[in-house]
């Protein structure tokens, strides 16, 4: 192991590890809107809409970031659509991790008992008072845990980001090796440098669940 090359490389994997963070957080806030309208969409099986995320679920989670990337980078072009490579890169996770967000809400809106619901009509709330009030703060207690491996998983896609040109942790690491030969130092640097990502998130997770698990049956 070469650490002088290490420690000459390092700022490099700093400056494309704050890409590739930036990329995500970016991705994650999107993600998280587009999640959030399509899981309302499907929950209130609102005409039309509700049809139309469906196939964009289905499409989205079939088919990989990879590809989705090729068609933003290099189809877009041929249609006069011209998109920069932090452009696609930001649209492609948001397109493909959208629809996990979506499968997240859904599921917690639909944990929400029926009885609450019925109970809040009976005592003269409206629908969109029911969801601001009842139903989207009890769902989003209950979607933390899916939320926080969703991000996880976004950001471990961002790996990919390479294949459109962009210098991230994977572009870094697949450079030096091809300048240097340098595969253990550089591949060494790559996982460290997404463990040290991952790492914050997972623990947060952790503490999170553990903290609404106390909430729910802490008292009973």
């Amino acid at each position: 192991m070469d650490f002088g090359f290490i420690q000459k490389v390092l700022p490099m994997y700093v400056e494309a590890a704050g890409l590739t963070l930036k990329l995500a957080l970016v991705g994650i806030l999107l993600s998280l809107l587009v999640g959030l309208i399509c899981a309302l969409i499907q929950y209130f099986k609102i005409p039309v809409l509700k049809q139309l995320t469906s196939i964009y679920i289905e499409f989205s989670r079939n088919t990989p970031l990879l590809i989705q990337l090729f068609f933003l980078y290099f189809a877009f072009p041929r249609m006069g659509i011209k998109l920069s490579s932090v452009q696609c890169a930001i649209i492609g996770l948001t397109f493909l991790s959208g629809s996990y967000m979506e499968e997240t809400f859904r599921s917690a809106l639909e944990s929400v008992s029926k009885v609450q619901i019925e109970s809040a009509l009976c005592i003269g709330l409206n629908r969109r008072q029911i969801t601001q009030y009842v139903i989207l703060p009890q769902a989003i207690s209950v979607s933390v845990p899916g939320f926080c491996a969703n991000i996880m998983f976004m950001i471990k896609e961002t790996s990919v980001f390479s294949a459109v040109a962009l210098a991230d942790l994977m572009y870094v690491a697949k450079d030096l090796i091809g300048l240097y030969y340098k595969t253990d130092e550089a591949l060494t640097l790559l996982c460290i440098s997404y463990l040290i990502l991952l790492l914050p998130v997972s623990v947060l997770a952790a503490l999170a669940e553990r903290r609404l698990r106390y909430a729910q049956f802490g008292n009973s």
